[in-house]
């Protein structure tokens, strides 16, 4: 048994080094195309970056050492990833960037220290995480506080600070979904006002809040996770097309009382229509993209302002980030992206399914189900699959509230691996 929490360990640790040692090349590749030398200054980011990750994985060794040894080492290479091209379009932004990512590490810290015992006690405050959730999606759409931003109402300042509530709203949902749902799923078929009454209120609150916020890339998030998670529990095909069936008659409502939803919804479907007005920003994207080819145009030399040194995507650092990626790393480096994404949401069911109780198997499934429509729903958009919406891309896109909120994901989801390996190893 000891021998086998080493390897596991052993194996993350190992891994670390190889990301630490990739981004030491992303970031001397950017600093060279760029500045045409070495510098140790990029080189200390690097350096940085992976003793951050070496004080993370110290933490898993002692809170989690059961914990699967391949998602904190995904998500060091995600962070990686993005923090090299931050760097690479504004420096300025990536030492913001580096400091959240700092403050996000902390929070996965803390979170497994203080959990490491039994995480399954938040089960009993599931009502708290519900009603709690609401009120944080509340927050922008009050005046003084709240902020508009490209259309969406999303942002709360108090001061000089200023965060996104429906990020840290992800994932009370997931937990109360995970509790009540594990408590009422035998029943839940009877559809009994009882049982089904506080679901409802739960999640049409949220859905309200939402749309009134005009953050409806939020809103699918939302919508997909609750039906994930409901198919999850009860294992009733029946409850995802009724779901479906709701989704459709909102977004047939929401296109025609929406001036957003149409905007967005016509430029999905031909951004060339108005490709120097409403459609800029996605047009540009996709010829970003296509300027990628095969092997991309290397880290650094990437063509994303005009000879005016205007940027030519607006947005590029948040919204369409993988747009940048694309034409650095080419499709080689945009399929490997990709590829790290599938590698961490196949963990994390996999985690569910090793699960020996309801409300962690709900929990790891609820984490994986919002980590994988977010991802879908911000690629999506960008590759024209769907309607654009304005969510960030996790672990890579500038972001604080983002980056913090995945990294409590990550949290909970070694937390649930870590309980589920150590009773299958006794």
């Amino acid at each position: 048994m000891g021998s086998r929490v080493l390897s596991l360990r052993n194996r993350e640790l190992a891994n670390l080094v190889g990301v630490g040692l990739i981004t030491g090349i992303g970031f001397a590749a950017v600093y060279i195309a760029l500045q045409e030398q070495i510098s140790a200054a990029s080189l200390s980011y690097a350096g940085f970056f992976l003793l951050l990750y070496l004080a993370a994985h110290s933490v898993a060794r002692v809170a989690v050492p059961y914990a699967d040894p391949y998602l904190l080492p995904i998500a060091a290479l995600l962070t990686a990833v993005g923090l090299t091209e931050i760097y690479r379009l504004e420096p300025d932004n990536a030492f913001k960037q580096g400091l959240w990512i700092v403050i996000g590490v902390a929070f996965f810290a803390g979170a497994l220290l203080a959990l490491r015992h039994d995480y399954r006690i938040l089960e009993s405050y599931k009502y708290l995480f519900g009603v709690g959730a609401l009120v944080l999606l509340a927050l922008p759409a009050l005046p003084l506080i709240g902020l508009t931003v490209n259309g969406a109402r999303l942002w709360v300042q108090i001061g000089p600070f200023q965060f996104q509530p429906g990020e840290i709203a992800k994932l009370m949902l997931i937990v109360f979904l995970a509790g009540y749902l594990r408590e009422k799923r035998e029943v839940l078929g009877q559809a009994r006002p009882k049982d089904v009454g506080p679901l409802l209120a739960i999640w049409g609150g949220a859905m309200l809040v939402l749309v009134q916020t005009n953050d409806l890339g939020s809103a699918l998030l939302y919508f997909g996770i609750f039906l994930g998670m409901l198919y999850a529990a009860t294992g009733r095909v029946l409850f995802v097309a009724l779901g479906l069936g709701l989704f459709v008659a909102g977004s047939v409502a929401a296109y025609q009382a929406i001036p957003r939803v149409q905007e967005r919804v016509a430029i999905w479907v031909d951004p060339w229509a108005d490709a120097d007005g409403d459609g800029y920003q996605l047009v540009q994207s996709l010829y970003s993209i296509a300027n990628g080819s095969f092997g991309g145009t290397g880290f650094g030399r990437g063509t994303f302002t005009t000879t005016a040194g205007d940027p030519l995507i607006p947005f590029l650092n948040t919204d369409f980030i993988f747009s940048a990626i694309a034409q650095e790393l080419g499709l080689v480096g945009a399929s490997a992206l990709l590829l790290l994404y599938m590698v961490f949401i196949v963990r994390g069911f996999r985690i569910a399914l090793l699960a020996g109780d309801g409300f962690s198997k709900l929990l790891a499934a609820g984490l994986t189900f919002g980590f994988a429509i977010q991802t879908f729903i911000i690629l999506g958009g960008i590759l024209r699959l769907i309607p654009l919406t304005g969510i960030t891309l996790p672990f890579v896109s500038y972001g604080g509230s983002s980056v913090v909120a995945n990294f409590v994901l990550l949290a909970g989801l070694m937390l649930v691996s870590n309980r589920a390996n150590a009773l299958r190893s006794r």
